[in-house]
């Protein structure tokens, strides 16, 4: 017995919508990694901030596929990491332990948001998953580059808490509201 798999045209929109936006999110990380005040030896970037709001606003699997997307582009030698870098070697360098966090951070803002698609609730989904993007990063920080622990989390941490709490709250007011629109649409 032959099954053929046919879409509706409804269906076919927003398996095409759902592509666009995951890769628009993909491209937004990396508009976001060459937004960047430099640090040593992790820069400011407005990475977070998309990947925050990717997993909010696409749901854990197309959050977190995006920002695979992102890392796969960037492997593949496309300049998309913060400083125009690119390749393995910025997986494996300073950056790489929060930039192997994002899908997972993605992924945890997606699921926690499935919950509720109130404010506070999306506020402590982003804080909560930032809290696993800096221990993902500071452990790795730690473990290849700071032999301190201590140093670790100044400059893998503490240094970035005031400029990721101002995308914290941003990311969580502007993908609240993208949540009460896409309701509103059903």
């Amino acid at each position: 017995m032959e099954q053929t798999l046919s879409l509706t045209k409804t269906e076919q929109y927003s398996a095409l919508t759902q592509l666009g936006l995951t890769t628009g999110f993909a491209a937004l990380t990396a508009v976001g990694a060459q937004i960047e005040i430099p640090a040593v030896p992790i820069p400011f970037t407005l990475q977070t901030f998309f990947v925050l709001l990717a997993g909010a606003t696409l749901g854990k699997r197309n959050g977190a596929i995006s920002q695979l997307l992102y890392l796969l582009v960037g492997v593949s030698g496309m300049p998309v990491f913060s400083g125009a870098g690119f390749g393995l070697a910025k997986i494996l360098g300073p950056t790489g332990g929060y930039l192997l966090a994002f899908p997972l951070v993605a992924f945890l803002t997606g699921f926690l948001v499935e919950y509720s698609q109130k404010y506070l609730w999306i506020l402590f989904s982003m804080f909560a998953s930032l809290l696993v993007l800096f221990s993902v990063g500071t452990l790795h920080l730690h473990l290849f580059y700071l032999r301190n622990f201590s140093e670790a989390v100044e400059k893998g941490f503490l240094l970035f808490t005031v400029w990721d709490f101002v995308k914290l709250f941003s990311a969580a007011g502007i993908a609240h509201q993208i949540l009460r629109w896409k309701k509103s649409k059903q």
